[in-house]
């Protein structure tokens, strides 16, 4: 089986997460590179850990966790499609058998909240992984006078914390948001779509979905 350290260490990959860097900085998007592909691939494979799935159902989960934003190395348009393909034939040329690279090319194709939706255990852990990664160490730009407004909502979050709750069957995402850079609806005029994309990819793994924003709850 191919797992995680094999694809960290496949070239291709390593050049098309470097391509995804290079592109978003220049077009001004929050980083979406190894740190929170990292993140994205350990979150989602501890989300299947915790509520009982299986090792192989939980390493594919890391693995496209690792693989979901190359597309963007093509183009942030509908770069969960491409990143869809991309990691399909990078896959198949690593010899990982078609079930297991059609799972992953599946999860990737559906993460992204303006196309996609949950379709499996492993799409519904990876959309769950990447959108709780929200926070001001995502921000590239340093000049706060030129944020936009994905920006200034992320550079306002001090704190994030994704919680797993087996015996409950719960998954609590819970953020600190500093109201003195945005208040606390800005996040819901952003971050609404994916919040609801959540709510259903937690309802998809028979689980409940709840938001605490500054220790209030919201959802």
């Amino acid at each position: 089986m191919i797992t995680l350290e094999d694809v960290k260490n496949n070239e291709e990959v390593q050049s098309l997460i470097e391509g995804t860097k290079r592109q978003l900085n220049v077009l001004g998007y929050t980083e979406h590179a190894e740190r929170h592909i990292g993140i994205v691939s350990y979150r989602a494979g501890e989300i299947l850990r915790t509520f009982d799935y299986d090792e192989k159902r939980i390493e594919l989960a890391k693995i496209a966790g690792y693989l979901h934003d190359i597309g963007n190395a093509v183009n942030r348009v509908d770069h969960a499609h491409s990143g869809a393909l991309l990691a399909y034939e990078i896959l198949k040329d690593m010899g990982m058998n078609h079930k297991d690279r059609t799972e992953i090319m599946m999860a990737i194709g559906n993460h992204d909240e303006q196309t996609g939706t949950a379709v499996s255990d492993i799409s519904a852990a990876l959309i769950l992984a990447d959108k709780s990664d929200v926070h001001r160490d995502r921000v590239v730009n340093t000049n706060i006078s030129t944020f936009g407004k994905h920006e200034r909502v992320n550079y306002a979050v001090t704190n994030t914390n994704l919680e797993l709750k087996k015996e409950e069957r719960k998954v609590i995402l819970s953020i600190n948001i500093d109201t003195k850079i945005c208040p606390v609806l800005n996040y819901f005029e952003i971050f609404m779509d994916r919040t609801m994309m959540s709510k259903y990819a937690a309802k998809y793994l028979n689980v409940w979905f709840e938001l605490i924003i500054n220790n209030t709850k919201l959802l």
